[in-house]
């Protein structure tokens, strides 16, 4: 590891001062700089072409873009979608088609990449396809979805993870290698400061600096250290990728009957600033979509527990989500009803506006009556069974099979319920024309 610059400007800020002077010193981003890490590897066989570096705040995609510039011998050149334009880009295209002439080529770095509009994105295209410059996107939203398919085409998308404990730890060596003495704080604080930076190496130098100017002979633990700095909520953006993936991790946990991990799950968001509403508008789903009527109760559940929120609000209103969570996350589970709607509706799209079989409508007028409505309807509650088994479907149509009940919760008292009046059917209608009843699901 290089010396770090201790001849910089004592008004620079920490993260600046502290910033990785070779790839070596880069942390928690083995992935790329191993042994036999992506970048390692483009760097070694010369191959460095377009990147797209996708990872939250603070794990060091602008520090990574410079350092390749340098062991790729190639300018640097940083601009940021917040705030350059077209304008800024063409400037830039000049300088770099100059230096190609040299023998020169050029990095371009796009800060946030993912703020520039379709024509912008567009823009870099020709540039980056003639070779005038080698691009390097930062973004910390999913590229999927936030960048164009023509950019993504000519890039390749690297992932940098949130910095771990490890890496942060080292890092706070680093500040306290620059500074000569450790920190002020005993181990619990030293824990609870690295929990604040949840992954971002940057807030973490950030609030460390509040530390630096500390007398050396006052220690905090970590009470006196959460006075000093104020906590920081986990990273959660609630109309990005953070808003999406927590709430999957939720429902998939709660599909795999894990109440613990659904618990943490809701903390999280919670904690992030996520809408209880939204939480719960995906809760009364997955109790119809996931439970369904293996526990009828659970919508009802759901539904209550809902209406307990907005009569409550936060924070005692949480804990009826939380029981609502627990209560979803172990009932017996079933898609069976999504599954067999889902197929019925493929089977309306496909056989269009077939008509009710005449027998089943009713017959308010004499025309409607000569017609055929309502001839032959057998009324159930008059059969002895209580059961008619008369054909519902349209004719022509034959008898589907959409639902298929679970052998789990109250579902297998209805699975048991239908095979009875399949029987009783088959009885009433000892003879069916061949092919009359299918399965469909």
């Amino acid at each position: 590891m290089n010396e770090l610059d201790l001849e910089a400007a004592p008004a620079a800020p920490l993260a600046e001062i502290l910033r990785p002077k070779t790839l070596d010193d880069v942390v928690g981003q083995a992935q790329l700089f191993g042994p036999q890490g992506r970048l390692r590897l483009m760097l070694a066989h010369g191959s460095l072409g377009s990147i797209i570096f996708w990872g939250p705040p603070g794990t060091g995609k602008t520090t990574i873009a410079r350092l390749l510039a340098d062991a790729a011998d190639m300018a640097f050149e940083p601009i940021s979608a917040v705030f350059d334009g077209v304008g800024e880009l063409r400037k830039v295209f000049d300088r770099a088609a100059q230096r190609r002439l040299q023998g020169q080529r050029t990095l371009l770095f796009v800060d946030e990449v993912h703020r520039f509009n379709k024509a912008q994105q567009d823009g870099l295209l020709p540039r980056v396809e003639d070779g005038t410059v080698t691009l390097v996107g930062a973004t910390t939203e999913n590229p999927s979805f936030a960048l164009n398919g023509a950019l993504l085409s000519r890039a390749q998308v690297l992932v940098l993870d949130r910095l771990d404990r490890a890496a942060l730890e080292a890092i706070l060596s680093r500040l306290e290698a620059h500074i000569g003495r450790d920190l002020p704080i005993d181990d619990d604080a030293r824990t609870a400061l690295l929990g604040m930076a949840d992954g971002d190496g940057r807030y973490l130098l950030n609030m460390a600096s509040l530390l630096v100017e500390m007398p050396a002979t006052k220690s905090l633990d970590s009470r006196g250290l959460a006075e000093l700095v104020a906590g920081r909520a986990p990273a959660f953006d609630r109309a990005g990728d953070q808003h999406y993936n927590l709430m999957s991790a939720l429902h998939k946990t709660l599909r795999s009957s894990d109440a613990d991990a659904g618990l943490y799950w809701l903390a999280r968001m919670l904690a992030g600033g996520e809408d209880p509403h939204y939480i719960l508008r995906r809760l009364t789903r997955f109790a119809t979509e996931d439970i369904g009527l293996a526990e009828p109760e659970a919508q009802p559940r759901a539904l209550a527990a809902w209406q307990a929120y907005e009569r409550l609000g936060s924070p005692e209103g949480d804990l009826a989500i939380a029981g609502l969570v627990i209560y979803l996350a172990t009932a017996p589970k079933s898609n069976a009803t999504y599954k067999a709607f889902k197929v019925a509706t493929k089977a309306a799209a496909q056989t269009g506006s077939l008509s009710p079989p005449a027998h089943i409508l009713n017959a308010p007028t004499k025309l409607m009556k000569q017609l055929g409505y309502g001839a032959d309807y057998a009324y159930d509650h008059d059969d002895p069974d209580g059961f008619s088994g008369q054909n519902c479907f349209p004719d022509g149509m034959g008898r589907q099979v959409f639902y298929h009940p679970v052998e789990r919760g109250y579902e297998r008292e209805i699975a048991k319920r239908l095979a009875y009046w399949d029987r009783l059917r088959a009885s009433k209608q000892p003879v069916l024309e061949a092919g009359e009843k299918t399965d469909e699901g």
